[in-house]
């Protein structure tokens, strides 16, 4: 009995929308100066069709607006990732391998520009430190001799090779502590050990303000020279990069106005700029990288989310829209309610695009028609359950 009222159920379905089937309500929602003709060209079909008076219309927060054409600014669809601003993105490592002895941060800590991210204690450092502080012992003492080599030579209590010699000394003695200097400066540190420290010690410090966005540094670990250990990233902005196809390259340029959409937040809208459209396309899918920058104040668009883009083109046309809560879905098509006479009839549209609430419709309406842009779902449930009661 239950698989024959399916049937039944499925059949019925068919039936209406092939033959554009027509519920009916007493009174009508939004008057109409046609209302009475209309009403008697479907008469027939009265006594059998669902009615809804004024009281079941109310409830059903049934609202009808009349649809006309409206100009919008030409819009580019495109698919993209959240990623971090690279221009404040920093990978964090040690000039110097040495063993990691202190671990300041974890994965997402906020932190300042040159706050400590951890120590580790390097051989090499302290090589690099002592060999600057016995360079500079020998250029003092090498500095004495040639002073006293030139008082000396007034005289002529000295020889000149002597002088000439302390001279030589005196310059090589230089020239090796502006080259432990120099390798101290490149290791980024200096040459000063702090107190009550090891010479071999090494601080890793944040290169700019942002947040732990990677940690591999592991306590205890020997870590190499250069290996990444930390990324900080400023994400107070983001980028997000979209594919555009070679065929939509021509009505997108840098500066264009563009709105970022992500499933995780529905309904929320994120504007943004286009900062960058790539030279080079990929060979294989034939695509080109837009840069999209985001203001992210609140933290919310994470990187590696995926994201809608919408990307202004130059130039505006004229569409029929409808809000996205006229448009639902009937036996597999997007349909909206269509008021006409003393009824609604459920029409199958065709979606151009969709954004900020809105939905450009392709085929389906015409301008004029009165849509029920709130209440569609209560007259679904009662056309369903309408059918439902037939089949019993």
């Amino acid at each position: 009995m239950l698989r024959s009222k399916k049937i039944f159920y499925a059949c019925v379905l068919a039936a209406i929308a092939a033959a554009g089937a027509i519920v009916h309500f007493t009174p009508p929602v939004t008057a109409s100066s046609d209302t009475a003709a209309t009403a008697a060209a479907a008469g027939a079909d009265h006594a059998a069709a669902l009615t809804l008076d004024a009281d079941a219309a109310r409830r059903a927060g049934l609202k009808v607006e009349r649809i006309e054409p409206t100009e919008v600014g030409e819009m580019l669809e495109a698919f993209g990732t959240v990623g971090p601003n690279r221009n404040r993105f920093a990978r964090v490592s040690a000039p110097v391998a040495g063993r990691l002895t202190t671990i300041a941060v974890d994965l997402g800590a906020t932190v300042a520009a040159g706050a400590l991210l951890a120590q580790l204690e390097s051989p090499d450092l302290a090589e690099a430190r002592t060999a600057h502080q016995q360079n500079k012992t020998e250029l003092d003492l090498a500095q004495v001799n040639y002073e006293r080599a030139q008082k000396l030579a007034v005289d002529a209590s000295i020889a000149q090779k002597d002088v000439l010699r302390a001279r030589a000394d005196y310059e090589r003695a230089r020239a090796a502590l502006a080259a432990s200097d120099a390798r101290l400066a490149t290791l980024g540190v200096t040459a000063a050990v702090p107190a009550g420290t090891s010479p071999a010690l090494l601080a890793v410090t944040a290169p700019l303000a942002g947040t732990v966005v990677e940690r591999t540094a592991v306590l205890g670990e020997y870590a190499q020279a250069y290996q990444p250990l930390f990324a900080v990233a400023d994400l107070s902005t983001v980028w997000v990069e979209a594919s555009l196809y070679e065929r939509d390259l021509a009505g997108v340029a840098v500066g264009a106005a563009a709105t970022v959409r992500l499933g995780a937040y529905p309904g929320r809208r994120f504007d943004g700029t286009v900062t960058y459209i790539g030279n080079i396309l990929d060979k294989e899918t034939r695509t080109a990288m837009a840069r999209i920058e985001v203001a992210n104040p609140d933290g919310l668009l994470k990187p590696g989310l995926f994201a809608n883009v919408e990307i202004a083109r130059p130039g505006r046309r004229a569409v029929l829209r409808v809000p996205e809560e006229a448009v639902l879905l009937l036996q597999g098509q997007m349909t909206v309610f269509v008021a006409e006479g003393e009824g609604f009839v459920p029409r199958p549209v065709e979606i151009a695009s969709r954004g900020g609430g809105w939905i450009v419709v392709r085929s389906g309406l015409e301008a004029g028609d009165r849509v029920v842009v709130d209440g569609a779902y209560a007259l679904k449930a009662r056309l369903l359950k309408s059918l439902l009661g037939d089949s019993n």
